[in-house]
């Protein structure tokens, strides 16, 4: 008899443990808000803030792949490619190998801005569908998921 209860009382528990998980409360709408990870997504950089100024042209865009350790994307000019290591709240990005078009000046400042993520590790934060990127030396870029 105790072993039925027993048995009866995993039974109960367990899958109320598992439907509980992990996840963040959503506002309190009663959904469960998944956190998104970093690598196997395209950013779409909305801005990138150096010394006060905020600014972001074109259409850049950055990925992250966990199992070819590689970054890829847009600058805002020039496609670029790095090896990429990403572990919990840092990025370590190897020198950037771009493309080599010129553009606009506007397209080609952003480009040269993102540059500076490059061959230096960076910290990460991923907030549901934002992605914010820290600089050693306080660069910020704030990315949201390319549709």
């Amino acid at each position: 008899m105790d072993t039925q209860r027993l048995t009866l009382a995993v039974l109960t528990v367990v899958p109320l443990m598992v439907a509980c998980g992990s996840g963040k409360a959503d506002g309190g709408s009663g959904s469960v808000a998944v956190e998104r990870p970093v690598t196997g997504v395209d950013w779409s950089v909305r801005d990138i803030t150096v010394n006060g100024t905020t600014a972001a042209h074109g259409s850049p865009y950055l990925a992250f792949d966990a199992k070819t350790h590689k970054a890829g994307g847009r600058l805002g000019c020039n496609h670029v490619n790095a090896t990429a290591t990403v572990r919990a709240g840092h990025i370590t990005l190897g020198r950037a190998m771009t493309t080599r078009m010129m553009c606009d000046a506007s397209l080609m400042q952003t480009e040269r801005a993102l540059l500076g993520l490059f061959n230096h590790t960076v910290g990460y934060r991923v907030d549901h569908d934002t992605l914010t990127l820290t600089s050693a030396n306080g660069m910020t870029v704030r990315a949201v998921v390319r549709r």
